[in-house]
């Protein structure tokens, strides 16, 4: 163990010594813990942290100066989509998706290292409930698609397969994920086909430069952001795990997106045949001012510029067909092969840029008081897993429909958007829409049948709530022999265990 003495000559060399001001007060166990925090942290690397954090929090923001002559959309041969495509196009794309995961061939790879703190909840969001009938966290869901798929694949080629599933986690939250998979039994899947990393963390900043002390025994810390990936990659030899595994292809998407298809044999299919290396899933952007990134070329290299970086004017700019013409929203919903991303984490990772994230961080003051501010007091550095596109050799984009793929959960239900209401809606009205489209008949309240134009309910609902598990059917197939000339009254949940149709009381 480094000596206090050893300690403080290091955070000397990277003027933070104001970290160890507490020091004498302290229990020798947690004076024990604090040198062993500090002992960590590198002292020119921390310098050069705190420098860059200053220097990065001072800029202006806004949108950048010159993008305009430097922005272009994708060219047309690098964008594909599922909502345009013809019917045989699209079972092409997804039968050799599907053969890809039958050859064992496919990963998916989950980006949850942050916290419900906006959620107000202390645990993982992956551990959230939005209302469902059911009750499922987005755990449970995306466990669930996972072995949904597999089955799908089995199916058609006639084997038994397996899509691993990587988990990366911060500090904060792999405790609680372990233990919350562990007392629900992986969901059924096999423990050793999930497998949970640590990504790094980052100490946090002052506008000064200096790192935060959050308790007089330790140092604020923050996940280095979901571009962390590619250093908790090489962290946990997560690569070499892959490729014992046969994996060639990795699917990569952030947890609070209620719709997230798991491999999706669509999106993988596609990004197959088109010899991709690295691609992405976009959404047409709602409205011009919409606060999602753009996937677009940057003096001809593709990359995601978020929308703070764009003027009203670009933003706004339409193209020869009507629409937007930067429309692509990134929705953090990634293919990149296993090659590529080797490349990445050997060569590219220390080029990513590092992102401004302005927060209150809570600290102690010179006197040891705990202090909660009330506006942003600090700097946490982020990376962005989309900044490696740019180093993609064959980058491709493919557009799916919102309503089927996109709700994100970022708020709580005080906000207007992206909370735990809309993503319970944005599930039920896409199952309401599978029961219609597999001849279902729904009745309201008086017995009535709802003609099949009903639209939402003022509050958003969709006019008849039926929850389908994943387990019966990943994106509407299947449903015809469960659901066909049935009439159903709301709420109904078709169970996973013998696809019965049951009232939520019953369960």
């Amino acid at each position: 163990m480094d000596s206090e003495r050893d300690v403080r000559a290091q955070l000397q060399r990277a003027g933070q010594d104001h970290l160890l001001r507490f020091c004498a007060d302290l229990a020798p166990e947690a004076r024990a813990a604090l040198l062993a925090e500090l002992a960590s942290l590198e002292a020119d690397a921390l310098r050069e942290h705190c420098q860059r954090a200053a220097a990065a929090g001072a800029l202006a923001p806004g949108p950048l100066p010159d993008l305009a002559a430097r922005l272009q959309p994708l060219p047309p041969e690098r964008v594909g989509s599922a909502i345009h495509c013809d019917q045989e196009t699209r079972l092409r794309w997804e039968e050799e998706g599907f053969r890809q995961i039958s050859l064992n061939k496919v990963a998916v790879l989950l980006l949850a290292g942050g916290q419900g703190t906006r959620l107000g909840v202390t645990y993982p969001k992956g551990m959230y409930q939005v209302g469902l009938p059911s009750q499922k966290t987005l755990y449970q869901l995306q466990a669930e698609r996972i072995r949904r798929v597999q089955q799908l694949a089995d199916q058609r080629q006639g084997t038994h397969c397996t899509v691993p599933w990587y988990i990366m986690t911060s500090e904060f939250t792999l405790g609680p994920t372990i233990k919350f998979f562990k007392e629900h039994d992986f969901f059924h899947l096999d423990p050793t086909n999930v497998v949970l990393f640590e990504q790094r963390m980052l100490p946090a900043v002052t506008f000064e430069g200096k790192a935060i002390l959050e308790r007089k025994d330790k140092v604020a810390m923050a996940p280095d952001g979901n571009g962390g990936l590619y250093c908790a990659l090489a962290d946990h030899q997560i690569l070499e795990d892959m490729k014992q595994r046969g994996v060639e292809f990795v699917h990569v998407y952030c947890v609070d997106n209620i719709l997230v298809r798991l491999a999706d044999p669509v999106f993988i299919g596609f990004c197959v045949l088109q010899g991709a290396d690295c691609g992405a899933k976009v959404v047409e952007k709602a409205y011009p001012e919409e606060p999602v990134g753009v996937v677009c070329q940057v003096d001809g290299v593709p990359q995601v510029v978020e929308y703070s970086e764009i003027s009203p004017e670009i933003a706004g700019q339409l193209g020869a067909d009507g629409g937007l013409l930067y429309n692509a929203g990134n929705i953090c919903n990634h293919f990149f092969t296993r090659g590529f991303l080797d490349v990445v984490t050997r060569e590219f990772e220390p080029l990513l840029r590092l992102h401004v994230a302005m927060k209150k961080v809570p600290y102690v003051d010179e006197e040891g008081n705990l202090v909660k501010p009330l506006r942003p007091n600090g700097i946490k550095m982020e990376k962005f897993v989309f900044d490696v596109f740019q180093f993609a050799k064959n980058f491709v984009a493919f557009e799916v429909c919102r309503e089927e793929e996109f709700s994100p959960l970022k708020n709580d239900d005080t906000a207007d958007r992206d909370n735990p209401s809309t993503c319970r809606r944005a599930l039920l009205a896409q199952h309401y829409r599978w029961a219609l489209q597999a001849g279902a008949h729904f009745l309201d309240v008086h017995g009535v049948q709802l003609t099949e134009q009903s639209g939402l309910l003022p509050n958003g609902d969709p006019p008849a709530i039926c929850e389908i598990s994943p387990l019966v059917s990943y994106s509407g197939e299947g449903l015809e022999m469960y659901l066909q000339g049935r009439q159903l009254q709301s709420p109904f949940i078709l169970d996973e265990d013998q696809a019965r149709l049951l009232r939520p009381q019953d369960c």
